[in-house]
């Protein structure tokens, strides 16, 4: 028996290699494709909506209520709402408010709210920000 005969006995013919060879090529150009697609599309989607916050602190006034204060960066022009909330000794949420920022100027702004709370608080911070 010859070599040929043996590969082609098995199915390792030059035909089906190349169509192997052309299969690899053709789901390495697709997997590039969407991966490129998605790269473009993340970096578009994170340029339309910059929004960062950052907890400065907090101080208790008393038992029903706590200072906090934080910073908020947005693009000018931009209205935020951000949702605050108190927390006690357990990490049970004591106090809520939802405060809406107006637009501004400003591209980075402090502020300072008082949050009402149901019990002593330990510690006050935002729970979330989004725009509006």
């Amino acid at each position: 028996m010859t070599d040929t005969t043996i590969e082609e006995r098995y199915g390792r013919t030059p035909g089906r290699a190349r169509r192997e060879r052309l299969i690899l090529i053709v789901a390495g150009v697709f997997f590039g494709l969407v991966v490129g697609a998605w790269v473009i599309w993340a970096g578009l989607d994170s340029v339309s909506g910059g929004l960062d916050t950052r907890d400065l602190g907090h101080k208790v006034n008393d038992e029903f209520s706590v200072d906090v204060q934080y910073e908020v960066t947005v693009p000018q022009g931009t209205e935020v709402s951000c949702a605050l909330q108190a927390q006690n000794d357990k990490h049970a949420i004591v106090g809520w408010k939802i405060v809406e920022l107006p637009a501004s100027d400003s591209y980075t702004r402090r502020f300072t709210e008082e949050v009402r709370t149901s019990e002593l608080a330990v510690t006050g911070l935002i729970y979330r920000c989004w725009l509006t």
